[in-house]
């Protein structure tokens, strides 16, 4: 079985911003298998179905981002998943826009929200795929980067690195994380 969390903020305020990629991919991935996200349950929205034979949880945590490992942890501890069949989505500013980074493991960088979920997993040993969503143009304006509005331009672009991500995401759990890694850290 698979964990595929994606990160985010609850709240539709949310709903379109960068921040929010993780959540998008999930809502991608439910969308093209055909799997309802409407379960709570540990401070998080859930659905249970298939990719590629394996069977899955795909869950949006609701913890908002600085505590998203409070609810994988409590999915990881009921269902007992393996840390190497979770995979943790989320936005990355170090990334261009439209582009993904996939890793097998490692530290979670400045990244609030995988810092929870590392510190909760006690673990960096877990595969992570992050969507790019590139600097602000004022470093001093990260906050309202990450959370502000995006324009439907920019959104297109970005659109290309969730595209990737929910493909990565198969592929991974298809061909193992190293042939992911692969075939996507190129494009």
């Amino acid at each position: 079985m698979y964990l595929i969390v994606g990160l985010g903020n609850p709240e539709a305020e949310y709903a379109r911003t960068r921040h929010n990629m993780g959540v998008d991919v999930i809502n991608k991935i439910a969308d093209k298998y055909k799997i309802a996200i409407s379960r709570e349950k540990f401070n998080g929205l859930y659905g249970t179905g298939e990719i590629e034979g394996e069977k899955v949880i795909l869950l949006k945590p609701q913890t908002f981002m600085n505590l998203s490992g409070d609810s994988v942890i409590e999915f990881v501890n009921f269902y007992k998943i393996d840390s190497k069949n979770i995979i943790v989505v989320y936005d990355d500013i170090d990334t261009e826009p439209g582009r993904i980074r996939i890793k097998s493991k490692g530290g979670p960088g400045t990244h609030n929200g995988m810092k929870s979920v590392v510190y909760r997993l006690n673990t960096e040993n877990f595969p992570r795929i992050r969507v790019g969503i590139g600097m602000p143009e004022h470093k001093n304006d990260l906050i309202n980067y990450v959370i502000g509005n995006i324009k439907d331009d920019e959104y297109e672009v970005l659109k290309n690195g969730i595209n990737k991500a929910e493909n990565a995401v198969t592929s991974i759990i298809k061909d193992g994380i190293d042939n992911a890694m692969n075939k996507f850290n190129v494009q």
